[in-house]
């Protein structure tokens, strides 16, 4: 359990909310279609799931605001270590994730593996470490703030001109005609990227467009900063909204030129997303630190999510592929509870938004226990 004493609440909770909304949105049951704003774009546009990764990498940056305190005293070569130490585990976390839920346990009792040569090799946590790594190394190795606003600036406008000369001209922004498509076939294969687009080898967290979520990341180290070294004032909360609506405006305007979308990580989807979190963050330090509107503990249900946010994300991977092994009159686990129980009582989107929510209550619950027990799992 990190013991800042300046911890803010605000940003346990954020984090916390952020791991709850995502547990819900991965794993909506089988046998319905979610509600719209539970599911993410198509391709182009925004839907309230497309602002949940970016958050997440919002949180991190939060994180890493307190974090870098502690490098003072360190050497440059511990600190470059240790950065690139965490992220290496994550990376690898999420790698092994990916070749665990290739594992099947048919109706039979058979069991099978896919090659470890077609696992993806990107993905989730994989994203986190690598925007980790690079904005950590970006932040502690330059220590001007105009410097890294125009590395920032740089990676943004860099992505959308590497997509404009080096897509497809008549397309650069269509799914398998864009750079980054192109790039990470070249370099990884079709066999190692994701293959949830309808079948087809196309990978949303691929290498190229990871450079412009490094800035979701660096947002989020500046935004926690900004609180720490403002505080719990009105003049922090205005500011920090007053930048929010600048981000999200600017979004809507580069929208017109260069489309938001969440799949191809976009310039102005960062700008849009980091703008949301960053008047959330706003109305949270509003709520929770100046009104104090914490009484009867409701923020505890967050940050019980917030303190362990990747043990409890791995088991809400990992516990659904576990489910599937278990056969229940010839159909894994949580499609026949998904459909004998949560469908029986409300059938289509509100039964597969029950079965999300209780799904997210089991994984709560694994959260409770590691908090319960003083276990905070860290790498």
């Amino acid at each position: 359990m990190d013991k800042t004493p300046n911890r803010f609440l605000s940003l346990d909770v954020f984090r916390g909310m952020t791991i709850v909304f995502m547990i819900i949105v991965n794993n909506p049951g089988s046998g319905a279609t979610a509600f719209a704003p539970l599911e993410h774009a198509r391709w182009f546009g925004f839907t309230p799931t497309d602002l949940v990764f970016p958050s997440f990498l919002f949180a991190v940056g939060n994180a890493m605001s307190f974090a870098m305190k502690k490098f003072a005293d360190l050497s440059t070569g511990a600190v470059v270590f240790r950065i690139f130490k965490r992220a290496a585990i994550i990376f690898l976390l999420g790698y092994l994730m990916y070749w665990f839920g290739d594992i099947q346990h048919n109706i039979n009792g058979g069991w099978s593996i896919s090659s470890i040569g077609n696992t993806r090799i990107f993905g989730v946590l994989q994203r986190i470490a690598l925007c980790y790594l690079f904005a950590s190394l970006i932040i502690y190795f330059i220590s001007s703030t105009t410097a890294v606003i125009i590395i920032s600036l740089l990676l943004l406008f860099g992505y959308w001109f590497i997509l404009l000369i080096f897509g497809d001209h008549s397309a650069p922004y269509g799914m398998l005609t864009n750079a980054g498509t192109y790039l990470d076939k070249f370099l990884l294969g079709d066999a190692h990227l994701y293959h949830g687009e309808r079948g087809i080898a196309f990978d949303p967290e691929g290498i190229l467009s990871t450079l412009p979520a490094i800035v979701n990341v660096i947002c989020g180290y500046y935004a926690g900063k900004f609180i720490q070294e403002k505080g719990k004032t009105y003049e922090t909360i205005s500011k920090l909204m007053l930048w929010g609506f600048l981000f999200i405006f600017i979004a809507l305007c580069w929208n017109m030129t260069f489309p938001i979308s969440k799949k191809l990580w976009t310039s102005p989807f960062v700008l849009l997303t980091v703008g949301i979190d960053m008047v959330l963050i706003s109305a949270l330090v509003y709520l929770v630190e100046i009104k104090l509107w914490n009484k009867g503990n409701w923020t505890a249900f967050f940050t019980t999510v917030g303190k362990n946010p990747l043990p409890i994300y791995l088991f809400s991977e990992l516990f659904v592929v576990v489910l599937s092994w278990i056969y229940i009159s010839n159909t894994d686990s949580s499609g026949w509870i998904n459909h004998n129980f949560f469908q029986a009582i409300a059938p289509g989107a509100i039964g597969s938004l029950l079965f999300a929510i209780c799904y997210m209550l089991v994984c709560w619950l694994f959260g409770k226990i590691l908090d319960k027990n003083k276990i905070y799992i860290r790498v």
